[in-house]
């Protein structure tokens, strides 16, 4: 048990898959007395409910999915469906990105070079449209949850953390990659020590879903620090439509026993 008055806080992952068959869910703990972030689940298979249940009685939660859409694609699809769209001389590939890239995956491409998936044009928009609707839920129920991240859930990208953190992040995905990935979650302890798999090593071993799920519950505890990219001034009004990708400023932050009393 933690003293009286120590907080124990909880921030969540969520590696998002159109369907729960492929959806990771993990949860970390975190006891400021005792400066111990434990992996209390980590799990392949999370339907809506569990993913709710999760996310309402985290203290931030990190989901790797698109929050929003480009604003020029909104458009050109409201104004395409309304027979008000205007032509354009030229239909090449800076048109054409304008439509597939939120200002976020620009900005995260400046920052680390990785490339996230389009959500207009690749098929990372079916988890997105799930998303979608767990947000209303989650919003109906009485929570903050806005694109930006400000409220109690923030769009992450494992990838640009991993690459942030020096640590693999390319080709660890799949059943063939395994040792990659055996590699890497090697390499993540060795990195943060205070992290206790507790158990659910084997399971991150054998599903990339379920590792993205704890790097998300990871990236999540640094947005809860205020350790992550924020929008800047000019982007903040996109952030807020189209959503924000929060990658780390560093490393984990570490965690520091509190003094005794």
């Amino acid at each position: 048990m933690s003293p009286a008055g120590a907080a124990v806080r909880r921030f969540v992952g969520v590696d998002l898959a159109a369907a729960p068959e492929r959806t990771g869910l993990a949860v970390l703990v975190q006891d400021e007395a005792r400066a111990t972030l434990t992996v209390e689940r980590a799990v392949l298979g999370a339907d809506d409910e569990e993913i709710l249940e999760a996310i309402g009685a985290g203290d931030r939660s990190g989901v790797d999915v698109p929050f929003g859409w480009p604003e020029s694609f909104i458009r050109l699809v409201a104004d395409h469906g309304e027979g008000r769209l205007r032509p354009v001389a030229d239909t090449g590939p800076a048109w054409r990105r304008g439509l597939a890239l939120r200002a976020t995956d620009v900005a995260v491409r400046e920052l680390t070079g990785l490339n996230p998936l389009s959500v207009s044009t690749d098929r990372i928009a079916y988890p997105a449209l799930r998303w979608a609707n767990l947000a209303a839920r989650l919003r109906a129920a009485g929570h903050a949850v806005g694109p930006d991240g400000g409220g109690l859930a923030c769009e992450v990208y494992p990838a640009a953390a991993l690459r942030t953190w020096g640590l693999p992040h390319r080709a660890y995905k799949k059943d063939a990659h395994r040792p990659v990935r055996a590699a890497l979650v090697g390499a993540l302890e060795e990195l943060a020590p205070w992290l206790d798999l507790n158990g659910c090593r084997e399971a991150c071993l054998a599903h990339d879903d379920v590792l993205d799920a704890v790097l998300a519950a990871l990236v999540a505890r640094e947005v809860h620090l205020g350790r992550t990219h924020r929008p800047p001034a000019g982007l903040r009004g996109s952030a807020r439509r189209e959503g924000w990708i929060h990658v780390p400023l560093g490393p984990p932050t570490p965690l520091s026993p509190l003094p005794v009393p």
